[in-house]
C-alpha cells in the first residue's frame, strides 16, 4: 500500500514540475499576498491632503497650522482662496478636508473664544473618520498649549474653557457609513473580476475542447470572433452592476447623486481594460487553471492597491506610485465621486482620460496578440 501511495504522490509531483508556468504562478501568488497584506492592508492613515483657507494670516493662525503640520496626520497641500475653490478641491478628491480660519481669528484667540472650521470629505468613511478624530485631537492639544502659554505670561490661572475650538463638518456622508465607501467599490470589482476571469477561461475552454479550431476555419473574421466571445460577458457584467446598484440604493440607502449615463460610460471604459486583461490571459494560458491564476496575478494588486479596501494615503509611497498603473484605481475614484458626491465630468476628467487610455491600450494589445495566435 505504501509503495502504491508513494507512486501516486511521485506522479503528482512530476505533473506539477512539468508545468513550470503554473508552478511559478503558484509560488508567486503567496509572496504577492504577503507583501500586499503586509504593506497595503493598513488603516494607519498619515499625510492626509489638506487645504487651508487662512483668512487671518496672523502669527496665531500660523501657529495653529504648525500644530497641524507637526501631527503628521495632515499634509497641507493647497492654499484655498474661495468657497468655490474649496468645493472644487474636495469634489475632485485633491484634498480630504479644508481648514478654514476666519479673518478675526487672532482677536478671538486673545479673548479665548476662537473658532475654526474643518470641512471633511466623508465619501471615504475610513479616511474621513481618521481625519475627524485627528482634527479634534489636534485642536484640543493646541488649545491646551495656548492655555499654558497664557498662564505663563500672566502668572495666574486662566479660564479652563478652550480658547480655540475646531468645529468639524462632514460632507456627503455625515454619519461616515462604511457602506457608502464599500458598495461603489463592489461595482468596480464586479466589472473587473467577472469580465476578466470569464473572458480568459471561456476562450481557453474552447481551445481545450478543440472547438476553437472549428471556429477558425469558418468564414468568421478574427475581430468578429473576439467581439462575439466577449460581448455576452459585457452584458452579464452590466447586469450585475445594475443589480448591485439597485440593491445598494434600496437596501443600504447608497445615494445615486451623479448622472446615470456618465456612470454607464465610465463603467464601459473599465470594461475595456477588464476584457483586455482577460484576452491577454487567454493568449498566455493553455488551460483554464492557468488562465484563472494569471488573472489572479492582476486581481490581487487591484484589490489592495486600488483603494477598494484600504485608503491609498495609508500605503507606503512606493505602493502609491504602483497604484497609478492599476485601472481600477481610477474607476473607484470616479464611481464614488459620481454616486456619493454627485459631481460632473469636469471634476473627474483626469481619471476618465486615464481610464480611457488604459482601456484602449490594453484591449488593443490583447486583440493583436489574440489575433496573432489565431493565425
Amino acid at each position: 500500500m505504501i509503495l502504491r501511495l508513494g507512486s501516486i504522490i511521485r506522479k503528482e509531483f512530476i505533473q506539477i514540475l512539468r508545468d513550470p508556468r503554473t508552478l511559478a504562478i503558484i509560488l508567486v501568488i503567496p509572496i504577492m499576498q504577503l507583501f500586499l497584506l503586509g504593506y497595503a492592508a493598513t488603516t494607519d492613515i498619515k499625510n492626509v491632503p489638506l487645504g487651508v483657507w487662512d483668512q487671518s494670516r496672523s502669527p496665531e493662525s500660523r501657529a495653529l497650522l504648525d500644530a497641524f503640520r507637526s501631527a503628521n496626520y495632515f499634509n497641507i497641500a493647497y492654499q484655498v482662496g474661495s468657497q468655490d475653490e474649496e468645493r472644487s478641491l474636495i469634489e475632485m478628491g485633491r484634498v480630504r478636508g479644508v481648514l478654514i480660519i476666519p479673518p478675526d481669528y487672532a482677536v478671538h484667540v486673545a479673548h479665548g473664544d476662537a473658532q475654526v472650521s474643518m470641512i471633511l470629505d466623508g465619501s471615504d468613511a475610513t479616511a474621513g473618520s481618521t481625519a475627524l478624530s485627528a482634527a479634534q485631537l489636534i485642536g484640543q492639544a493646541y488649545a491646551t498649549s495656548v492655555i499654558s502659554d497664557q498662564t505663563a505670561l500672566t502668572g495666574r490661572p486662566v479660564t479652563t474653557k478652550p480658547p480655540v475650538e475646531v468645529r468639524t463638518q462632514v460632507w456627503y456622508n455625515p454619519d461616515l457609513v462604511s457602506a457608502y465607501f464599500m458598495i461603489p467599490g463592489v461595482i468596480g470589482m464586479i466589472l473587473y473580476a467577472i469580465a476578466s476571469i470569464l473572458t480568459a477561461t471561456t476562450i481557453v475552454r474552447e481551445r481545450e475542447r478543440g472547438t476553437i479550431e472549428q471556429l477558425i476555419v469558418t468564414p468568421i473574421r478574427s475581430w468578429e470572433l473576439v467581439v462575439g466571445k466577449i460581448l455576452p460577458y459585457v452584458i452579464v457584467s452590466f447586469l450585475d452592476t445594475f443589480e448591485v446598484l439597485i440593491i445598494g440604493h434600496w437596501w443600504f440607502a447608497i445615494p445615486i447623486r451623479g448622472d446615470l449615463g456618465l456612470i454607464l460610460l465610465t463603467s464601459g471604459l473599465l470594461l475595456l481594460s477588464s476584457l483586455g486583461i482577460g484576452l491577454l490571459a487567454s493568449t498566455i494560458a493553455n488551460t483554464q487553471q492557468e488562465a484563472y491564476l494569471t488573472v489572479w496575478l492582476t486581481l490581487l494588486p487591484s484589490i489592495f492597491l486600488s483603494g477598494f479596501f484600504f485608503p491609498l494615503e495609508a500605503m507606503p509611497p512606493f505602493l502609491q506610485a504602483v497604484a497609478y498603473a492599476i485601472p481600477l484605481r481610477y474607476y473607484l475614484i470616479i464611481i464614488r465621486a459620481l454616486l456619493i458626491k454627485g459631481v460632473g465630468l469636469s471634476a473627474i476628467q483626469n481619471e476618465v482620460i486615464a481610464l480611457a487610455i488604459f482601456g484602449v491600450v490594453i484591449m488593443g494589445l490583447a486583440a493583436m496578440r489574440f489575433r496573432k495566435r489565431l493565425d
